[in-house]
């Protein structure tokens, strides 16, 4: 099979991708180990978070820092024996996350966020996948009164700036906007233009089914199998080889397994997360995500039961799962949510792919023709697919592109 383009990866970066290169007349094969939206678009906790204007950074502050030190933290947990190899990542990230570097990496990241809600609604429409969206936006909910106090006017700012609906609840407003919530959250911030997703991987799947649709060839292969040819690039598929000019690499934490065999060094970092559902009981149901601030989880109303979405675990890729951080997210939550027991056999473990200038890794390879990049999305990757996609497509196409790449260029981690 030849065509124009092979994306690699059918996650939610990959599918919006092939879509917009199709949109422009290229022929498109999107390949993957699995189905569509079966890995990390599928675990993640379904917002679409147009309030995201501020990457998250390395703690500045010496108190945070010894506290996730003692490891018993929900917010992130860590395998002491993986963290000798992460320490380059971890300075880097660290040094990134000074105000100057971070209000930076704000900027930079901005026209992505900005248009991430219309980027999706686009393709909403299209696709036809409007049951599985939430306009509620959702709640950054506070234990402690000092803390939020401190940061309500921060928060204020941030909507002022940016233009973001956002409202200050106390704890009375926030327990009648949301009555499944109980005593233990002093006030809450109300992010209104984000949407929510009740089946975040349901979503990915309907793009790649609208991609289908218009002439868009999914298939089963092997990443690792890409070779390049004196014509482009092939790579081997249950249907036989398909041979392109041009293929995208979206592979999302799993990308340099294949960019490091071609000699690139990019800093990626898969952080671990883990989910599960629970059964909803009770008179009265959540209808909002509301993130924990102070305990790093997040409860979201989802299609398979509530799903708690855990902080961030610090362990080698292949390191079995442990169940510390999940247990200890769902402790917290139980003292202020009302819900019933696992309804998952086991909890869910996925990858974040994250770099440490919290930008992604967008565009052409430097030392291979016709290969291109397009992950390490770090906490944002179903925020930001469709206008990644839309943006890639257009410079593989000689297109003015909707936002400067430059920020997101691979070639920053040559210099």
């Amino acid at each position: 099979m030849k065509v124009d383009v092979i994306v690699l990866g059918a996650g939610i970066v990959g599918v919006c991708t092939a879509i917009h290169l199709q949109d422009r007349g290229r022929s498109v094969a999107l390949v993957d180990r699995r189905g569509p939206g079966e890995e990390t678009s599928h675990g993640n906790a379904g917002l679409i978070e147009r309030s995201a204007v501020v990457p998250y950074g390395f703690p500045q502050d010496m108190a945070t820092v010894l506290r996730y030190a003692r490891n018993t933290s929900t917010e992130l947990r860590y395998h002491l024996k993986a963290l000798p190899a992460m320490l380059p990542w971890l300075a880097r990230y660290r040094a990134e996350s000074t105000p100057k570097r971070l209000a930076q990496a704000a900027a930079d990241m901005l026209p992505l966020i900005n248009a991430s809600v219309a980027e999706h609604q686009a393709l909403i429409a299209r696709a036809g996948v409007q049951h599985l969206v939430r306009e509620q936006g959702w709640l950054e909910a506070y234990r402690s009164a000092n803390l939020f106090a401190r940061e309500t006017a921060n928060a204020q700012r941030l909507a002022t700036e940016h233009g973001l609906k956002m409202a200050v609840l106390d704890a009375s407003q926030l327990q009648a906007l949301e009555p499944a919530i109980g005593e233990g959250f002093v006030g809450a911030f109300h992010w209104q233009d984000p949407k929510s997703v009740s089946d975040p991987g349901a979503l990915t799947q309907g793009y790649a089914a609208l991609f289908a649709r218009e002439g868009g060839q999914v298939l089963r292969g092997d990443a690792q199998s890409l070779q390049q040819t004196a014509d482009g690039w092939i790579v081997q598929t249950d249907n036989g080889p398909v041979a392109a000019k041009e293929v995208v690499l979206a592979l999302g934490p799993w990308s340099d397994q294949v960019f490091k065999p071609l000699g690139y060094r990019i800093p990626l970092l898969a952080k671990r997360g883990y989910h599960m559902h629970y059964a909803a009981t009770g008179p009265v149901t959540l209808t909002i995500p509301v993130v924990d601030l102070e305990e790093g989880y997040v409860l979201t109303p989802m299609r398979g039961g509530l799903r708690i979405t855990t902080g961030v675990e610090l362990a080698a890729r292949e390191a079995p799962p442990s169940p510390a951080q999940l247990d200890q997210s769902e402790r917290k939550a139980r003292e202020v949510f009302e819900f019933g027991g696992r309804t998952d056999t086991q909890p869910w473990l996925g990858f974040r792919p994250c770099t440490p200038d919290m930008r992604p890794v967008l565009g052409a390879a430097s030392q291979h023709a016709g290969l291109w990049f397009a992950f390490g999305h770090n906490h944002h990757g179903l925020t930001l697919g469709p206008v990644t996609g839309h943006l890639l497509a257009q410079m593989m196409t000689g297109e003015t592109p909707l936002t400067d790449p430059r920020p997101y260029s691979p070639q920053r981690f040559e210099r």
